[in-house]
């Protein structure tokens, strides 16, 4: 059987993927299927954005509070998931509009997985080692070797830094280009999408806002309501805006820094997808700035709604 046209909506964090979501999927009739890999987790709402009650009122959404905190949930469960649900609304006739800014989330469930060479856990162990002892050095590693994915990793990302080192001492060939040789390849779905533009100094004034939003909403009493009950899991408590919350009811960040070092770790994220998403095959830029709301819907409708994708 022929896979389901897919319909993706993205943007980096405080872009209006949310709002413009909804508005589309109301109009039409879609089903929204997240692909934020924070929002799986129950509880955790504020810190995450997601969507309200009243936004979810009348539109089915998917991938959101699947598991608690204390849980993990790998990419691989994610695409099953959303296997699952792609198929299950396919079966009513139903069209799914995927919205969301993690990019593993959406490589993984429109391209598959990029597995490369077997772990090498003696390998793995010498790198971790060489940064504790030399901060920045596999960074600056990296940086000679493959260039494409130093610009795509921070500094501060052991563990990405690890494996992309690590697959090019056991191939030879830097990680970014055996990524772009597999993104190139055929697609699980065919889709049409569109991406959200604005420039960074908006995207700066939407995170202040967001970030002050979310502390007036209770974020640090809901860190603490996660914590004081089954606590958090290794990805949840990394998750931007809980780590930072955590290290302050720790005690090792300052009140007086909490917000700024929500705000300035937010920054750092919305680079990493604005880089990252620019080089998705096939999403189409919509400014989303300085335009009025009906303007935006209507380019994202004229590249959403096609019946067929030309993938």
């Amino acid at each position: 059987m022929k896979p389901p046209l897919l319909r993706i909506l993205t943007g980096p964090t405080a872009s209006g993927k949310t709002k413009m979501a909804v508005l589309l999927a109301q109009r039409h009739g879609w089903e929204i299927l997240s692909a934020d890999s924070m929002s799986i987790y129950r509880g955790m709402d504020i810190g995450t954005a997601k969507p309200s009650p009243s936004e979810r009122m009348g539109v089915p959404h998917h991938g959101l509070d699947l598991v608690g905190p204390e849980e993990a949930f790998d990419t691989a469960r994610y695409v099953a998931y959303a296997d699952g649900v792609i198929a299950e609304a396919h079966a009513r006739g139903q069209e799914i509009l995927v919205v969301g800014g993690t990019p593993l989330y959406l490589m993984a469930l429109l391209k598959g997985f990029f597995e490369g060479p077997p772990a090498d856990p003696d390998l793995r162990k010498e790198l971790r080692e060489r940064e504790r002892s030399e901060p920045g050095s596999l960074h600056a590693r990296l940086s000679k070797v493959d260039p494409d994915a130093a610009q795509r990793i921070h500094r501060n990302d052991t563990k990405r830094l690890v494996r992309a080192l690590e697959v090019f001492e056991k191939t030879g060939t830097p990680i970014s280009r055996l990524q772009r040789q597999f993104e190139e390849g055929k697609s699980r779905y065919p889709y049409v999408g569109a991406r959200l533009v604005l420039s960074r100094e908006c995207l700066r004034e939407r995170v202040r806002e967001r970030s002050m939003k979310m502390f007036d909403q209770g974020l640090v009493d809901e860190v603490r309501r996660i914590r004081e009950g089954k606590g958090f899991g290794p990805t949840s408590e990394a998750a931007i805006g809980y780590r930072e919350v955590l290290a302050f009811l720790r005690g090792s960040l300052p009140a007086e820094e909490l917000v700024y070092r929500v705000r300035s770790n937010t920054h750092r994220l919305v680079r990493r997808q604005d880089t990252w998403l620019r080089t998705f095959p096939g999403l189409v830029p919509v400014q989303a700035e300085n335009c009025p709301e009906e303007t935006v819907l209507e380019r994202l409708e004229s590249i959403l709604l096609p019946q067929e994708s030309q993938r």
